[in-house]
């Protein structure tokens, strides 16, 4: 496949992601600008509040290629990381406009997010090729997605994240 000479990362692009989640049941959507075969997963994530990522982790055959970094290019995300039972150890909450605009979660680290505003937009990193059944491990107590229990998770997240909007790092349990 040729890919264009460049591609353009703006606010058109943005809209029109933004509106196509809008759209899907999982209230998100990518927009890739790698192949999936290819070595480096680069691409967009759009994510509108009621959309639940079900706590998962990153891990490869190669030690320390699990990583993957987050960069929010609008709006606001929460990020939740994960001790192996499935206690919550750290929030983070991302914005475009800052002062914490981006992480890198370590290769194994459990972790999920959460859109705090409308049309969020998020660069992710990764280390590909994108293998579906091997991409993710997910925490096995946590609801699987598109249940009314995985609904209830995510608002009980979302208002976590808004009844304390803390611009930096939290620590404790839930």
């Amino acid at each position: 496949m040729n890919r264009p000479a460049l591609q353009r990362i703006d606010q058109t692009l943005f809209n029109a992601l933004a509106a196509e989640a809008d759209q899907r049941p999982r209230q998100r959507c990518n927009h890739n600008f790698h192949q999936e075969a290819e070595p480096v997963q680069r691409f967009l994530n759009v994510l509108q509040p009621g959309t639940y990522v079900r706590p998962h982790r990153h891990q490869r055959d190669r030690e320390g290629a699990g990583f993957e970094c987050f960069l929010v290019l609008q709006g606001m995300i929460g990020l939740l990381i994960f001790s192996p039972e499935g206690e919550i150890v750290q929030t983070e909450t991302l914005s475009a406009s800052g002062p914490v605009r981006g992480v890198e979660v370590a290769e194994g680290q459990f972790h999920s997010l959460v859109a705090l505003e409308r049309d969020s937009v998020i660069f992710e990193l990764k280390q590909g090729p994108y293998q579906p059944c091997q991409d993710k491990d997910f925490l096995q107590r946590f609801p699987q997605e598109r249940t009314p229990a995985a609904e209830d998770q995510e608002r009980s997240w979302r208002q976590r994240f808004l009844e304390s909007p803390a611009t930096g790092a939290q620590t404790g349990n839930d």
